[in-house]
C-alpha cells in the first residue's frame, strides 16, 4: 500500500467502504490517512491501521502523483475515481 492505493475497509463502523491513502502517519507505525471525497474530505481525513484495510492490488496513479507532488486535489475528483470501485 501506498499514496493513491484505493483500499477498503474490513472492520469498523465503515465496514465495506472504499477509501484512497492520502498519506502515511508518520508518528506511528503501519497507520495511513484516508480520504472519500464525501464524508472523509481532505480537509478531514480518518486515520486507519493498515491492517483494517485491504488492498486488492488497484491504484489510481494520476491523484497518487498529485498528491505527491502536492498538486492541488478536490474531494469531487477523488470521489468520481472511487465511484467506480464502490460495491
Amino acid at each position: 500500500m501506498q499514496i493513491g492505493s484505493v483500499v477498503y475497509s474490513k472492520t469498523g463502523r465503515d465496514q465495506g467502504r472504499v477509501y484512497l491513502i492520502h498519506s502515511l502517519d508518520s508518528t506511528k507505525e503501519g497507520y495511513v490517512w484516508v480520504v472519500d471525497g464525501e464524508i472523509r474530505t481532505l480537509a478531514h481525513p480518518k486515520r486507519k491501521n493498515s491492517k483494517h484495510l485491504h488492498y486488492k492490488g488497484e491504484d489510481l496513479p494520476v491523484l497518487a502523483e498529485k498528491l505527491t507532488k502536492g498538486v492541488q486535489v478536490f474531494d469531487s475528483e477523488i470521489k468520481s475515481a472511487l465511484r467506480a470501485y464502490a460495491k
